[in-house]
C-alpha cells in the first residue's frame, strides 16, 4: 500500500511532525529522506530493504556510490540525498564540539570522533588542537595509512601545534578492523608524542582509539601521566 493511502498520522512524515523524529524507526527516518519508493514498494519498504542489505544505517551511509546505486530503485539522486544528510550530521557535530568544553563534556568529543573516524576503511591519525581553556581550535587529519611508531613523526605534530598556537592536544586514530583495543605500537606512539610536546610546554591530554562501536581513552585507563 502506498504511504498516501495509510490512515492519517501513520505515515513517517506525519509521525515526525506530530511526535518528533525520535519516535520514528530507522526505516521511517530513511523513508522521509528518500521521499518516495519504487514500483511495488513504498518508501518505508524500500528503506527497510536498503538497511537490511547493508546491515544498518551507518554502513549504508558510508557505502560507496557504486554499491548503493546497485540497489533496485536507488540512483544518483537518492544517493546524493543520503550523502547530504550524512554531511549535515557531521557538520552539526563539529559545530557542537567547537562550542563545548571538551574536558567538561567528553561524550561530545567521543560522538564527534566516532562520526569522523569510525567508518574509514584506512587508518587516520588526527589531532584535536585546543586552546588554554580546552576549547577546540581545529581538528586536523595528519597521517593516513598504517599507523605505527615509524609512520607518526613527532616533529610534524610539534610543528603544527606551534603553528596553531595550541596549548593542549588530544590525539586520536581509528582501527579499521573495528576493534578499539590499543596496540603496543599505539602506546609507544603516545609516549613519543608526550615527550615531544613536553619540550614545548604543551599538554597531551589523551589518545583516543576509535573502533566500530567504542572508543578507548588512554587517559581513562591511566596511561597518560
Amino acid at each position: 500500500m502506498a504511504i498516501k493511502d495509510w490512515p492519517d498520522g501513520e505515515g513517517p512524515r506525519d509521525k515526525l511532525l506530530h511526535l518528533g523524529a525520535g519516535h520514528l524507526s530507522d526505516a521511517e527516518l530513511l523513508a522521509v529522506l528518500l521521499r518516495n519508493g519504487i514500483a511495488g514498494q513504498n518508501a518505508v519498504d524500500l528503506a527497510r530493504d536498503m538497511i537490511g542489505q547493508f546491515g544498518g544505517l551507518r554502513a549504508l551511509f558510508c557505502a560507496p556510490r557504486s554499491q548503493v546505486c546497485q540497489l533496485s530503485g536507488v540512483g544518483p539522486v537518492k544517493y546524493a540525498q543520503l550523502q547530504a544528510a550524512s554531511e549535515i550530521s557531521k557538520r552539526i557535530s563539529q559545530e557542537n564540539l567547537r562550542r563545548g568544553q571538551i574536558l567538561v563534556n567528553p561524550d561530545l568529543t567521543r560522538d564527534y570522533l566516532m562520526r569522523q573516524l569510525a567508518d574509514r576503511s584506512y587508518e587516520v591519525f588526527a589531532l584535536l588542537l585546543l586552546d588554554s581553556q580546552h576549547r577546540v581550535i581545529q581538528f586536523v587529519e595528519l597521517f593516513r595509512g598504517t599507523i605505527n611508531s615509524a609512520s607518526v613523526y613527532p616533529r610534524e605534530v610539534v610543528s603544527l601545534v606551534l603553528e596553531k598556537k595550541a596549548a593542549a592536544v588530544i590525539v586520536c586514530h581509528n582501527h579499521p578492523s573495528g576493534i578499539a583495543e590499543p596496540s603496543q605500537a599505539d602506546r609507544q606512539i603516545t609516549d613519543r608524542l608526550k615527550k615531544a610536546l613536553s619540550t614545548i610546554d604543551v599538554s597531551l591530554l589523551d589518545h583516543m582509539v576509535v573502533g566500530d562501536q567504542e572508543i578507548v581513552s588512554f587517559a581513562e585507563r591511566g596511561w597518560i601521566n
